[in-house]
Protein backbone atom coordinates (compact mmCIF):
# COMPACT_ATOMS: atom_id res chain seq x y z
CA UNK A 1 0.00 0.00 0.00
CA UNK A 2 1.46 3.31 -1.07
CA UNK A 3 1.28 6.47 0.98
CA UNK A 4 -0.28 9.04 -1.32
CA UNK A 5 -0.11 12.77 -0.75
CA UNK A 6 -3.82 12.69 0.05
CA UNK A 7 -3.33 10.07 2.75
CA UNK A 8 -0.26 11.78 4.16
CA UNK A 9 -2.03 15.15 4.45
CA UNK A 10 -5.08 13.53 6.01
CA UNK A 11 -2.97 11.73 8.57
CA UNK A 12 -1.08 14.92 9.38
CA UNK A 13 -4.37 16.75 9.91
CA UNK A 14 -5.70 13.97 12.12
CA UNK A 15 -2.50 13.99 14.14
CA UNK A 16 -2.92 17.72 14.69
CA UNK A 17 -6.49 17.13 15.82
CA UNK A 18 -5.31 14.32 18.09
CA UNK A 19 -2.76 16.59 19.76
CA UNK A 20 -5.56 19.02 20.63
CA UNK A 21 -8.13 16.33 21.45
CA UNK A 22 -7.63 16.61 25.24
CA UNK A 23 -8.65 20.29 25.21
CA UNK A 24 -11.89 19.43 23.44
CA UNK A 25 -11.70 22.65 21.44
CA UNK A 26 -12.11 22.40 17.66
CA UNK A 27 -9.36 23.48 15.32
CA UNK A 28 -10.04 25.62 12.29
CA UNK A 29 -8.81 24.64 8.87
CA UNK A 30 -6.37 27.53 8.72
CA UNK A 31 -4.83 26.48 12.04
CA UNK A 32 -4.30 22.90 10.90
CA UNK A 33 -3.06 24.01 7.49
CA UNK A 34 -0.54 26.44 8.97
CA UNK A 35 0.72 23.96 11.53
CA UNK A 36 1.11 21.05 9.09
CA UNK A 37 1.92 23.05 5.94
CA UNK A 38 -1.10 21.75 4.01
CA UNK A 39 -2.89 23.86 1.37
CA UNK A 40 -6.13 25.22 2.88
CA UNK A 41 -8.44 24.25 0.01
CA UNK A 42 -7.07 20.74 -0.20
CA UNK A 43 -7.35 20.30 3.55
CA UNK A 44 -10.95 21.45 3.40
CA UNK A 45 -11.74 18.66 0.93
CA UNK A 46 -9.89 16.08 2.99
CA UNK A 47 -11.65 17.05 6.19
CA UNK A 48 -15.01 16.88 4.44
CA UNK A 49 -14.22 13.32 3.34
CA UNK A 50 -13.06 12.42 6.84
CA UNK A 51 -16.26 13.89 8.25
CA UNK A 52 -18.38 11.84 5.84
CA UNK A 53 -16.37 8.80 6.91
CA UNK A 54 -17.13 9.47 10.55
CA UNK A 55 -13.58 10.15 11.67
CA UNK A 56 -14.03 13.84 12.48
CA UNK A 57 -16.90 16.10 13.46
CA UNK A 58 -17.35 19.70 12.51
CA UNK A 59 -18.62 22.45 14.76
CA UNK A 60 -20.10 25.64 13.41
CA UNK A 61 -19.79 29.08 14.82
CA UNK A 62 -17.13 31.58 15.83
CA UNK A 63 -15.26 28.96 17.82
CA UNK A 64 -16.05 26.24 15.32
CA UNK A 65 -13.77 23.90 13.49
CA UNK A 66 -12.99 20.21 13.46
CA UNK A 67 -12.52 17.67 16.25
CA UNK A 68 -11.98 13.93 16.26
CA UNK A 69 -15.18 11.92 16.48
CA UNK A 70 -13.52 9.36 18.76
CA UNK A 71 -10.49 9.18 20.96
CA UNK A 72 -7.24 9.16 19.02
CA UNK A 73 -6.42 5.59 20.15
CA UNK A 74 -9.66 4.33 18.60
CA UNK A 75 -8.87 5.49 15.04
CA UNK A 76 -6.38 3.38 13.14
CA UNK A 77 -4.57 4.22 9.92
CA UNK A 78 -6.44 1.56 7.98
CA UNK A 79 -9.68 3.39 8.72
CA UNK A 80 -8.15 6.62 7.44
CA UNK A 81 -6.94 4.97 4.25
CA UNK A 82 -10.29 3.24 3.70
CA UNK A 83 -12.16 6.46 4.37
CA UNK A 84 -10.21 8.34 1.73
CA UNK A 85 -9.62 5.64 -0.87
CA UNK A 86 -12.55 3.35 -0.25
CA UNK A 87 -12.38 -0.09 1.29
CA UNK A 88 -13.32 -1.77 -1.99
CA UNK A 89 -10.71 -0.05 -4.19
CA UNK A 90 -8.00 -2.69 -3.82
CA UNK A 91 -10.38 -5.61 -3.61
CA UNK A 92 -12.27 -4.59 -6.74
CA UNK A 93 -8.98 -4.37 -8.61
CA UNK A 94 -7.88 -7.77 -7.35
CA UNK A 95 -11.24 -9.34 -8.19
CA UNK A 96 -11.16 -7.82 -11.65
CA UNK A 97 -7.77 -9.38 -12.33
CA UNK A 98 -9.12 -12.83 -11.49
CA UNK A 99 -12.15 -12.83 -13.77
CA UNK A 100 -12.30 -14.98 -16.86
CA UNK A 101 -13.20 -11.96 -18.99
CA UNK A 102 -10.17 -10.02 -17.79
CA UNK A 103 -7.91 -13.00 -18.49
CA UNK A 104 -9.32 -13.32 -22.02
CA UNK A 105 -8.84 -9.59 -22.68
CA UNK A 106 -5.24 -9.77 -21.44
CA UNK A 107 -4.58 -12.77 -23.67
CA UNK A 108 -5.99 -10.97 -26.72
CA UNK A 109 -3.92 -7.90 -25.89
CA UNK A 110 -0.80 -10.05 -25.64
CA UNK A 111 -1.67 -11.70 -28.96
CA UNK A 112 -2.18 -8.30 -30.58
CA UNK A 113 1.14 -7.14 -29.18
CA UNK A 114 2.88 -10.26 -30.51
CA UNK A 115 1.18 -9.79 -33.91
CA UNK A 116 2.30 -6.17 -34.12
CA UNK A 117 5.85 -7.25 -33.29
CA UNK A 118 5.71 -9.83 -36.06
CA UNK A 119 4.50 -7.23 -38.56
CA UNK A 120 7.12 -4.73 -37.49
CA UNK A 121 9.86 -7.38 -37.75
CA UNK A 122 8.74 -8.17 -41.23
CA UNK A 123 9.29 -4.64 -42.64
CA UNK A 124 12.69 -3.02 -43.01
CA UNK A 125 13.70 0.54 -43.73
CA UNK A 126 14.18 -0.51 -47.30
CA UNK A 127 10.59 -1.79 -47.48
CA UNK A 128 9.36 1.56 -46.21
CA UNK A 129 11.34 3.43 -48.88
CA UNK A 130 9.96 1.17 -51.58
CA UNK A 131 6.38 1.62 -50.38
CA UNK A 132 6.87 5.37 -50.25
CA UNK A 133 8.23 5.46 -53.77
CA UNK A 134 5.34 3.31 -55.03
CA UNK A 135 2.83 5.75 -53.50
CA UNK A 136 4.53 8.71 -55.08
CA UNK A 137 4.29 7.03 -58.48
CA UNK A 138 0.54 6.48 -57.98
CA UNK A 139 0.04 10.11 -56.99
CA UNK A 140 1.90 11.30 -60.09
CA UNK A 141 -0.23 9.11 -62.33
CA UNK A 142 -3.41 10.68 -60.97
CA UNK A 143 -2.21 14.15 -61.77
CA UNK A 144 -1.43 13.40 -65.41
Amino acid sequence: MELSCKNEYAILALVELAVHHVSGEPLQIRQIAAQQNIPDRYLEQLLAALRRGGLVRSQRGAKGGYILSREPWKINLLEVMNCLEGADAQMAEDDQLKTVENTVICEIWQEAHAASETVLQRYTLQDICEKRDARRQLDIMYYI
